[in-house]
């Protein structure tokens, strides 16, 4: 392997005197990097030295060092591989001051925003790689020796008893171990329960369009139920339904809790008509205004299954998730996942159990808590500032927030968004295919409502105020 080059070629002669100052050290060393491959200093694929190396050229502490380059490789700036050190990415070409021979057409630079303002994903750098890797570590220390055979379909029993005891203490769910299955997921326990419970299933009128799709694609059909402040209006369920899909803690993607006189009747409708409420509780940790709102499920256990997962607190690619049974329930969903579990590695469930079990799990969701309120605050404040005439609507919650625009912009400010190097959805992609022929069927006015469905989790640190900018230019004038 070639040798690293040095901290002077890699940030010039005056860098050190800035670091010794009293601003924020990271981010000085993180700008210093970025304009040393923006200037040429640093040619893609250039080897960086270690980083305890150039923490001691600097005089820096090592974690100062270590965190400014794990934030510029999720960033793109650098690529770090293992056995192979840190470079800089292969796609991070300088930038000269001089104007290129040939400008792609504009729709090319549409292609591949600059700013991504999607809900749903948080942010890859905040993944908690130190204390995760100190969980798996005890984990396959303590592992027995039927954790590396054939997989248990229900899950490792150490993951079942951790999330009992955690799901009970924080989201009020009354179940033992006995009565949770792990799954990859949300999507992989809605396709078991749609092979087990059958259909038709009713839905809440703005939704995931992929889990509609998904019910569809196991021959479960679903009708649309209204939503206004309050939630779903479950008054609109019947004997027919098999089983309701609600997103109650937070409804995605509107950010209305479901009320507690409409938590009751939904109960009521499950016990009467021997149906099956579906709570996906997708982001119920991350409640920002208050403490969060138990789980339906603790009100009726028999009736009520709760989905979730660590897609929105750790990471989508751990693949890991769960569902809180009936009891009546765990046998023929176990049967209906198969023989041997195909979708979550065992290792990574011991890991989480320890995470878990450590308390590490409960200070992740605290730093997240508070990052993403941070974020949300931000996005309020920039609206109040540049944009007054449209506003946040529902609970401060989650990882994204509903943007409401006037009637009839909605698409103009989306590809508005698009050319100015924004993505981001607007809240049409997300209501179900029949909820205006539903509406007037019910005698009442189909939905009118025009926004931007805007996540706040995903931009890096740096980015966000800039991404935040670019969409108040975006939205339709006042």
């Amino acid at each position: 392997m070639g040798s690293w080059v040095n901290s002077a070629e890699v940030l010039g002669s005056d860098l050190p005197l800035e670091l010794a100052g009293t601003g924020n050290r990271r981010a000085v060393l993180m700008a210093a990097l970025r304009d040393a491959v923006r200037s040429g200093r640093l040619a893609p694929g250039a080897r960086l030295p270690p980083y305890r190396s150039l923490a001691a050229d600097l005089g820096l502490a090592r974690n100062t060092v270590a965190d400014a380059y794990a934030e510029l490789v999720a960033e793109g700036w650098l690529a770090a591989r293992q056995g192979s050190g840190t470079r800089v990415a292969e796609r991070a070409a300088p930038v000269t001051p001089a104007a290129p021979a040939h400008r792609p057409p504009a729709r090319e630079h549409a292609a591949r925003p600059v700013h991504d303002l999607v809900q749903g994903r948080p942010d890859p750098s905040v993944f908690p790689r130190t204390a995760w890797l100190g969980s798996a570590r005890r984990a396959l220390a303590a592992a027995p020796d039927d954790a590396f055979g054939p997989g248990n379909p229900q899950g490792r029993p150490e993951l079942r008893r951790a999330l009992a005891g955690y799901l009970a203490r924080v989201r009020g769910v009354r179940a033992g171990p006995e009565r949770i299955v792990l799954c990859s997921g949300a999507a992989h326990g809605l396709r078991l329960l749609a092979q087990v419970v059958g259909g038709p299933w009713a839905t809440e009128e703005y939704g995931l369009p992929f889990h509609r799709d998904l019910l569809a694609s196991h021959g479960v059909g679903t009708r649309p139920l209204g939503v206004d402040a309050d939630g779903a209006r479950v008054d609109g369920l019947n004997h027919r339904d098999r089983a309701v899909l609600l997103t109650p803690a937070h409804q995605f993607p509107t950010g209305g809790p479901l009320h507690a006189a409409r938590r009751s009747a939904v109960v009521d409708w499950a016990r009467a008509t021997g149906g099956l409420v579906v709570e996906d509780d997708y982001d119920g940790e991350f409640r920002y205004d208050r403490q969060p709102v138990g789980a339906v499920q603790g009100l009726d256990p028999e009736h009520v299954v709760l989905l979730g997962s660590v897609s929105k607190s750790l990471s989508p690619t751990l693949r890991i998730g769960w569902m809180v049974l009936p009891r009546r329930l765990v046998g023929p969903v176990v049967a209906a996942k198969g023989d041997r579990e195909q979708f979550s590695s065992a290792t990574e469930q011991l890991t989480l159990a320890d995470f878990v079990e450590s308390g590490a799990y409960d200070r992740q969701v605290r730093r997240m808590r508070q990052r993403h309120r941070r974020r949300r605050d931000q996005l309020v404040a920039a609206l109040e500032r540049r944009a007054p005439h449209v506003r946040v609507t529902g609970i401060a919650a989650g990882l994204h927030a509903v943007v409401e625009l006037p009637v009839g912009t909605e698409r103009a400010t989306v590809r508005a968004a698009g050319r100015l190097g924004l993505a981001v959805e607007g809240l049409g992609a997300y209501l179900h295919p029949g909820a205006e022929s539903a509406a007037r069927t019910g005698g009442v006015e189909p939905p009118a409502r025009d926004g931007l469905v805007v996540g706040y989790a995903t931009p890096p640190e740096a980015g966000y105020p800039e991404a935040l900018e670019v969409l108040c230019r975006a939205l339709p004038p006042g």
